[in-house]
């Protein structure tokens, strides 16, 4: 019997119907297991993944491989999305084992839950240079049987070492880790086509945002790494030139051919990154993928004012399906306007005659275009936009996540204060439905359809308390700011434990943390930077435990810098960040929420209302550090005399 048919998750939803005798994970599986003496075999993916779909459709709906499940496994199925900390625990087993990780991970583990075999993707035959899904069953069910010692001990071996490397004692944050992440950043640093590293090649958002405040200062290399990485992507085929935002990651170097899916937690990140170098250099370019990224995420907000999570990588059984075009269809689609289009949208022929579009050629034509080029653009984007419309789209993934709602609303309500006021009522919507989500003083993780999960993660807390200081940020209510020291607090009450800041609250067999934050920032890591924000306009001891938040890590911080770019964006803020304190009412309020300060969180309410705001004049604007402040401005120039003082040369505003 499968038992998915009554789960919340489209992915889940998408096996329900198959001959594997599928177990969602948790109590029951692993007592199936244990009373029969099986193995498990952990299945996990995600909604929009197709490597998740090719295995689904080779293997799991077919009778003889779910025969074999059965017969020898008890099979649990995952969605990574609802269950990141069984995910985390895992992925990092899989690694281990193999060297590498991805979706579909296939992993076995013994009755307790151990790994000892796994991989990611098996065909299923012998097939693509890897081993058949068939053969790999059969064989791991006879070691099960005729080698049970050897293999209890492989998974026993391999769970202690994963305790053992992922739970180091807390120690003292190492000296110059900034300066030994920005060395390796450069050395890895693609100087021809901006990222880091060869193929593939991720956005890595976190670390996007980390070199932003270090480019606002004027730091180089920071400042051109930054600025080529954000000009190659805007350009490439891993930005989808027609409807806006960003695909997952690009499979070659040059960011021209994308792995299609769509998430939500990306375009978040990169809307953001994109809007603050805006603000930076000043070009046009990253203001217009900036705004066309934001308005993506608001294709993605529900009625109900959540963010849906991610949109497929295929439809029509053909990955890139929606997002590519033949010459044919774009001749027909553009008309007249195809030839000078073809130069712009650099067609290669990258997908079996079908091609993905660039912006390769937007600096030849806009030379020839000059003022007209806007216009034209817009044009020619309506068309192609028209002629999509008319295909099947790719699968909606609709289940809300709060930690990556979070990050929506975060990036909203920022875009709101800077740009245009729909974007913060967008945020303001999302920001209510997050709070909807809030059951025995924690957000809940997932909600799908009217119902809502029970578990709750330490980023569902923490993005959400930096969106709502985001919003306070935008619109100086208060309301956003008690809610989010309220989240935080419950964060540090129930994630904190025993000197150790934990994801989860779930117990598992193996260690549930994320070693890099690739795609996104840690739970640990957004805590720590709510704490610095906090401490701003509260005081107390929230820079202490942001401090000791970092010291739990500092471990990792001392092997792999470069990977923890959440918690050096936190050593930042806490080396050189700042408070603005405003008292009200005061006449640099307006123009205080549209700055770009990036290393500083103002603090606005009635003079003496906040420990921040304890002792200021109404009127007057105060740039300090732990409450200690520099000369009062009562002028926009005083003030921003004040800024470069602190922070650098003046050519690295754009105010």
């Amino acid at each position: 019997m499968n038992r998915l048919k009554d789960a919340k998750s489209p992915y889940l939803l998408q096996h329900a119907e198959d001959p594997v005798d599928w177990y969602p994970f948790g109590e029951e599986a692993f007592r199936k297991a244990q009373a029969e003496d099986k193995p498990l075999f952990l299945s996990v993916g995600y909604a929009s993944c197709h490597w998740c779909h090719v295995m689904h459709r080779e293997s799991f709906r077919d009778p003889e491989v779910a025969g074999l499940l059965n017969r020898h496994f008890v099979a649990v199925k995952v969605d990574r999305e609802e269950r990141p900390d069984v995910d985390a625990a895992y992925m990092r087993a899989l690694i281990s084992l193999t060297g590498s990780g991805g979706w579909p991970m296939s992993l076995f583990l013994t009755p307790e839950g151990k790994p000892f075999f796994g991989g990611t993707y098996f065909p299923k035959e012998d097939g693509r240079g890897l081993p058949g899904f068939k053969r790999v069953l059969l064989a791991v069910a006879e070691a099960w049987r005729e080698k049970r010692q050897e293999v209890l001990e492989e998974a026993e071996g391999l769970s202690r070492a994963l305790w053992r490397s992922l739970a180091p004692p807390p120690g003292p944050v190492p000296g110059g880790l900034e300066a030994e992440a920005l060395g390796f950043l450069e050395r890895a640093f693609d100087p021809e086509w901006g990222g880091f590293g060869g193929a593939p090649k991720f956005p890595q958002g976190p670390l996007l945002l980390y070199l932003l405040p270090l480019a606002w200062k004027g730091e180089e290399p920071a400042r051109g790494m930054l600025q080529k990485t954000l000009r190659a992507m805007a350009l490439g085929g891993i930005y989808d030139q027609v409807g806006g935002g960003f695909h997952r990651y690009a499979v070659d170097r040059f960011w021209r051919l994308p792995h299609f899916e769509k998430m939500l937690y990306d375009n978040a990140l990169l809307a953001r990154a994109y809007l603050g170098a805006y603000r930076i250099y000043g070009d046009g370019l990253f203001l217009r993928v900036a705004r066309e990224t934001l308005d993506f995420l608001l294709s993605l907000q529900a009625p109900e004012g959540g963010f849906y999570t991610a949109l497929d990588a295929e439809s029509e059984g053909e990955e890139g399906r929606y997002y590519t075009w033949t010459e044919a269809e774009l001749r027909e689609a553009l008309g007249e306007d195809f030839p000078l289009a073809r130069r712009y949208l650099a067609l290669g022929e990258d997908l079996g005659g079908r091609s993905v579009l660039t912006a390769w050629g937007e600096e030849e034509v806009k030379r020839e275009l000059g003022e007209g080029f806007p216009a034209w653009r817009e044009g020619v984007r309506a068309k192609l936009l028209r002629a999509r419309r008319r295909r099947v789209p790719p699968a909606l993934d609709d289940k809300v996540l709060a930690d990556w709602s979070a990050l929506a609303v975060r990036a909203l309500a920022e875009a709101g204060r800077l740009l245009e006021g729909r974007y913060l009522e967008a945020a303001q919507r999302g920001a209510r439905f997050l709070l909807g989500m809030v059951r025995e003083g924690l957000v809940r993780h997932a909600w799908r359809g009217g119902r809502l999960g029970e578990e709750a993660f330490l980023s569902d807390q923490a993005f959400t308390a930096l969106a709502l200081l985001e919003l306070y940020t935008a619109t100086g209510e208060w309301p956003y700011l008690e809610r989010a020291r309220f989240l935080a607090e419950a964060a540090w009450r129930t994630f904190f434990r025993e000197g150790r800041l934990e994801e989860t609250l779930n117990p598992l067999p193996l260690p549930a943390r994320e070693l890099e934050e690739g795609a996104l920032p840690s739970g640990a890591s957004a805590l720590a930077e709510a704490f610095f924000r906090l401490g701003a306009a509260f005081g107390g001891d929230y820079r202490e435990r942001a401090w000791r938040i970092l010291e739990e890590r500092a471990h990792f911080l001392r092997r792999f810098p470069h990977a923890l770019p959440g918690f050096l964006l936190a050593h930042r803020l806490l080396e050189e960040g700042s408070e603005l304190a405003l008292p009200l009412p005061s006449p640099f309020f307006p123009e205080a929420l549209g700055l770009y300060l990036p290393l500083t969180q103002p603090v606005m309410g009635p003079a003496e209302a906040l420990p921040a705001l304890k002792g200021r004049e109404a009127g007057k604007a105060y740039l300090c550090r732990e409450g200690a402040c520099r000369l009062p401005a009562v002028e926009w120039g005083a003030f921003w005399e004040e800024v470069r003082a602190v922070y650098g040369a003046s050519d690295s505003f754009h105010d």
